[in-house]
């Protein structure tokens, strides 16, 4: 027999199961509603502490972070923590050629961190087609901040297509700013010593470096003062703009060496085949022979040149405008009666100084095939490279890291993301605020910490730190000297990669590498050029060189 339930007890069960129904539901609705706009927004911030793994590209001496500070607990980890309630747990940390080893390893194995940079566009290719990385088309449309797209747009169409893969956006990139062309710097101390005014050409700078080196005026002991330090490299490739390389030296010549430019017929070229690359090796050739040169460049690495530069064994180098904080900065500390200043060498006949294109990125922040929140990505750049760079949150820590020179890579993702024209704008606003044209509460933080800086040396400049010495000379006495150059931006037309490149790059870029530096110090002569121009084209170089050109038009 069916027994019935009391009305009384069915009321009681009604209310007590409506109550469940209206307030459980309601809490998981709630953070489901959190969860969804942290997930589709800029600035949304999780309910719970999303912890992600990293793999950490890393900086010399910890990045110059503070004493106790880690890559995981600094203060862009603890912003980025309180902000978005995110935190990354490092699986690998390493520097330069060993980090790129490490990318490889996770790579070939299949076991990628949620996050990681990739420093080259054929590993950014190789995760696309082992359907490796995630699709970030939709926190890129959702999750970056419309001052983000703008800083992106800044560098035109380009750099987002490089990261598009069939429609699909696979990586979000690096930006690399404008910085212009390379400078010389010298030791002006020696300078002064010698009685040399101040270069305008490469023979100028030429006769100084010899007086240099004859009348050691460092008092470093007879054949112990070395010439221009030079990377093997000799010239920078894809625009990238690096110290010790002698990009200036070729502009002199008018040949632009890795750069794929409109050569004198209007054609897309190879600059390392035309006719002026010839004239520049010859140029360095002599050079070499004369010891202006460094007779020992070929053996020595970054760090060697560093350490000739910081004990006073050399006083000239080329270098880009913030040469002062690397490595200056370090001899200067060293000796701070060293008088280092920087130079506009001009290339051209009507005085103007020509340089090319720098490519738009050259790292990518990708994220593992899978991971639940792939936005993170977007939410760390928009942090660091907005909220911070130009509201301003979280002002003192990062203002002190500013003045102290830690190095970007202690932030998680060691890249830059910022306007195409950023060190323009940086100078001129430092330059309106130091002449009372500005108020110093209208710059946004990394001006304002600059300012501080450059304040701080222009006070007192017997006293002055080297690290507001360093602040002062890269962003005003060189940025002075871009800002009111003369300059002819040779335009870079090319920086993907072709079909036949993907099996033929390498060693065309090897036998290149060979012919210049055998021509340059002596083993082959300046004729072998001409040999080289047509083995180049003979393996592949004309099928590249046609790729190309079909490409750009």
């Amino acid at each position: 027999m069916e027994k019935k339930i009391p009305k009384s007890v069915l009321a009681v069960m009604f209310v007590s199961v409506l109550s469940v129904c209206q307030t459980v539901p309601a809490n998981e609705l709630a953070k489901k509603e959190q969860w969804e706009y942290a997930s589709t927004t800029p600035d949304g911030k999780y309910p719970e502490l999303v912890t992600y793994t990293l793999g950490k590209m890393t900086g010399a001496n910890n990045s110059n972070l503070p004493k106790g500070e880690t890559y995981e607990n600094n203060a862009y980890t603890r912003y980025l923590r309180e902000y978005f309630n995110i935190q990354n747990k490092d699986v690998f940390e390493e520097k330069n050629d060993q980090y790129n080893v490490s990318v490889s390893v996770a790579m070939s194995s299949d076991n990628l961190p949620d996050l990681m940079l990739v420093g080259s566009i054929e590993d950014l290719r190789q995760l696309v087609a082992l359907d490796l990385i995630e699709d970030l088309t939709k926190s890129y449309e959702n999750c970056l901040t419309d001052r983000i797209k703008d800083i992106y747009a800044s560098y035109g169409e380009g750099i987002i297509d490089g990261v598009t893969f069939d429609g699909k956006i696979m990586a979000i990139p690096e930006t690399n700013i404008d910085d212009g062309p390379n400078l010389l710097w010298l030791r002006r101390d020696w300078m002064d010593k010698l009685g040399l005014e101040s270069p305008k050409t490469i023979e100028d700078a030429e006769a100084i470096v010899q007086a240099f080196i004859e009348k050691d005026p460092g008092e470093n002991g007879e054949g112990k003062t070395v010439g221009f330090v030079c990377d093997p490299e000799l010239s920078g490739e894809c625009g990238y703009s690096s110290e010790y390389l002698m990009d200036i030296v070729f502009a002199a010549n008018g040949a632009y060496p890795k750069q794929w430019i409109e050569d004198e017929n209007g054609e897309v070229s190879y600059g390392s085949v035309l006719p002026q690359a010839k004239d520049a090796l010859a140029k360095l050739k002599s050079m070499y022979e004369r010891n202006i040169l460094d007779q020992n460049f070929l053996l020595r690495t970054s760090v060697n040149n560093i350490e000739l530069i910081t004990k006073g064994l050399c006083g000239s180098f080329f270098g880009p405008w913030w040469a002062a904080n690397n490595p200056l900065m370090e001899a200067i500390a060293a000796n701070p009666d060293a008088v280092w200043e920087p130079f506009l060498i001009q290339t051209d006949d009507d005085g103007s100084t020509s340089y090319y294109s720098q490519n738009p990125t050259y790292k990518y922040v990708v994220v593992r095939k899978g991971y639940e929140h792939p936005e993170i990505a977007c939410k760390i750049i928009n942090g660091l490279f907005d909220y911070v760079r130009y509201d301003g949150t979280y002002n003192s820590e990062f203002e002190e890291y500013y003045q102290n020179n830690v190095d970007p890579t202690a932030r998680p993702l060691a890249i830059n993301v910022d306007y195409s024209y950023a060190l323009t704008k940086c100078y001129h606003e430092l330059t309106d605020v130091l002449s009372g044209k500005k108020e110093p509460e209208d710059l946004d933080l990394l001006e304002y910490s600059y300012y501080r800086s450059c304040k701080a040396y222009l006070d007192n400049t017997d006293s002055a730190t080297p690290e507001e010495w360093a602040a002062y000379t890269s962003r005003i006495t060189a940025c002075s000297l871009l800002a009111d150059a003369k300059t002819n931006k040779v335009e870079s037309l090319y920086f993907d990669e072709t079909e036949t490149m993907g099996t033929q790059w390498w060693k065309l870029r090897k036998m290149e590498k060979e012919y210049y530096l055998q021509i340059v110090t002596g083993e082959r002569d300046i004729d072998a050029f001409d040999e080289f121009v047509t083995k180049w084209y003979e393996n592949g170089g004309e099928t590249i060189t046609q790729e190309v050109r079909e490409a750009v038009h």
